[in-house]
């Protein structure tokens, strides 16, 4: 685990924390061809040997791995993503990196990459409730609320696309990893923060369709997370 942190920790330095924007269009605009890709290259490397206190001699393989595949990997993102794909295409960057980390990492221990380490009862519970959590409940609320459509609220939607859909999902997951870790009192500092935040614009609007609207998708959308928290915790302790 160690050794994990620090092959992360040299990536999360090279990705994010010292890579300039100026670099990652440049990147962009002239893929291979780019001098910013080495020197992102050689940036990581730099980094990894600090970090490996330059005892290369041992860790030469895990080193070496690290790098190449860093280079191939991000080849690929800049051939294959375009504008609208971005996003997809720094996840699975991110995703590709971070599992080459892992490999490098089994390199010096006795542990082997298995799936049948990862796919365990706990982990799909896991995943199955935080796609209930965030894709599912999605959908439930959308159709529960679609019976009711304020006419101010087409009026003045200046809104960013599909920022409602996110802002649901990224509170659900929030509330509902507040109640499988047993911290209630957050949720109700969260809602509190979203009242305030939403204040302006009940306020402003006058309408109050458009509020009872806003209230009946902020208490599905959190009554959602505690639920599915809930059952949560009850279908582990039967596990």
């Amino acid at each position: 685990m160690i050794l994990f942190l620090k092959f992360l920790l040299a990536h999360i330095l090279g990705d994010f924390v010292f890579q300039p924007e100026k670099w990652v269009k440049n990147k962009e605009e002239k893929k291979i061809k780019s001098s910013k890709l080495y020197y992102h290259i050689g940036l990581h490397a730099i980094f990894l040997a600090i970090i490996l206190q330059f005892n290369l001699k041992e860790y030469w393989l895990g080193f070496f791995l690290i790098i190449v595949s860093h280079y191939l990997i991000d080849i690929l993102k800049l051939y294959f993503q375009k504008k609208k794909t971005k996003r997809f295409w720094f996840l699975i960057d991110q995703i590709l990196h971070v599992f080459m980390l892992f490999v490098a990492t089994t390199i010096y221990t006795n542990s082997k990459i298995s799936i049948e380490n990862l796919v365990t009862d706990k982990n799909l519970l896991l995943i199955i409730f935080l796609l209930l959590v965030s894709s599912a409940s999605a959908i439930i609320i959308k159709i529960i609320i679609t019976q009711w459509n304020p006419e101010s609220k087409k009026e003045n939607d200046d809104s960013l696309a599909k920022a409602g859909r996110y802002i649901g999902i990224l509170e659900r997951l929030f509330v509902f990893t507040f109640v499988i870790t047993n911290h209630w009192e957050a949720i109700g500092f969260f809602l509190a923060a979203k009242s305030v935040f939403r204040f302006g614009d009940l306020t402003s609007s006058k309408d109050r369709k458009l509020t009872e609207y806003i209230l009946i998708g902020t208490l599905l959308s959190f009554g959602l997370a505690i639920f599915l928290g809930i059952l949560y915790l009850y279908t582990l302790n039967l596990l």
